[in-house]
């Protein structure tokens, strides 16, 4: 009898639970506001319910500007950054001393950059020029007037210091200007220096030191001095002048410069090469113009046309014959 009490209560239970469960879903159901009836309560839902999206707008690919209150952070140029060149220390010549000197020739060399193997000294992406210019418009570096003097007769003594803005001037062509007053005369005229173009300059000279030091047995050249040869023009007349130096530069000094600008390398742009090692290591291709003589006479003064070629060559094979005649095999 018991059982039987606790059986129909079970079910009574039962269907109690299922009538509230069904009465749950039929409210859920129900929608919470017809049309024209008040808003609902609920200040979440009705949110919801009454934002839009307005899709009359369309993405553009306009660029993203940069916030003009946060600094710039310019990215990286490449997958790592290179550092070791601008780090370089000039590495010091070997101390000589004269009583060890027992062969010495001074010569002149131009380097001509219209050659193959020296068009990367006047490449765009790094030029010998414009590291020289940047150096003396700076301040590291002082230009020499290479006119000659009585203390000076050949111009590259480095006897005459030039100004930042001389040494510029030297490198532009001058054009002559009127001068006009108010009234629209003309009362004058002045020289007035025009813009610089790197590209006109083609060629450079270096004076250098060929000496053999027995204290080390080593046949080596010095470089002395550097200098950016340039075409002078003369106002209203049409002549082929030769190319003269603009100026000249101590190279020692300037090894300070050279040694921290990078040159570029046609073949690996991995190699870290700078403007001091392709004068230290002879990485280009020069011509004799000159070497010290009894007439101080250069090669032009006695030898015509592809002659000069051949004398250019005839001293540098006396001077490489000199350094093999010391040896015995």
């Amino acid at each position: 009898m018991k059982t039987r009490f606790l059986i129909v209560v079970l079910c009574l239970a039962c269907v109690a639970s299922f009538a509230q469960s069904k009465k749950k879903k039929a409210a859920a159901r129900k929608p919470a506001a017809t049309q024209g009836s008040a808003a609902p309560s609920n200040p979440v839902t009705s949110n919801k319910q009454s934002s839009t999206v307005d899709t009359s707008k369309k993405i553009t690919d306009a660029p993203i500007t940069a916030d003009p209150s946060k600094p710039f952070d310019r990215p990286l140029d490449g997958y790592y950054k290179k550092s070791n060149i601008q780090n370089n220390k000039v590495t010091p010549y070997a101390n000589v001393r004269e009583s060890d000197v027992v062969f010495a020739k001074r010569v002149w060399e131009e380097i001509d950059l219209r050659e193959k193997v020296n068009m990367y000294l006047g490449s765009p992406k790094s030029r010998l020029i414009d590291v020289l210019m940047d150096a003396i418009a700076a301040g590291e570096l002082t230009a020499y007037d290479p006119i000659p003097t009585k203390n000076d007769p050949n111009g590259d003594g480095f006897a005459t210091p030039l100004s930042p803005a001389k040494a510029r001037a030297k490198m532009a062509d001058s054009a002559l200007v009127n001068i006009i007053n108010a009234n629209g005369e003309k009362t004058g005229s002045k020289m007035v220096a025009g813009d610089f173009q790197p590209d006109s300059i083609v060629k450079f000279r270096i004076k250098e030191d060929w000496l053999f030091d027995k204290q080390r047995s080593v046949w080596e050249p010095r470089i002395i001095g550097i200098a950016p040869m340039i075409k002078q023009k003369v106002e209203g007349a049409n002549l082929a002048l030769d190319y003269q130096p603009a100026f000249w530069i101590y190279f020692p000094a300037a090894r300070q410069v050279l040694v921290t600008k990078e040159a570029f390398n046609r073949n690996n742009d991995a190699t870290d090469l700078s403007f001091d090692d392709v004068f230290l290591k002879r990485l280009f291709h020069g011509y004799v113009v000159k070497v010290s003589n009894d007439k101080d006479e250069r090669i032009k003064d006695y030898a015509i046309g592809i002659d000069r070629l051949y004398e250019s060559e005839r001293i540098k094979k006396s001077l490489m014959d000199w350094e093999l005649n010391l040896w015995q095999y």
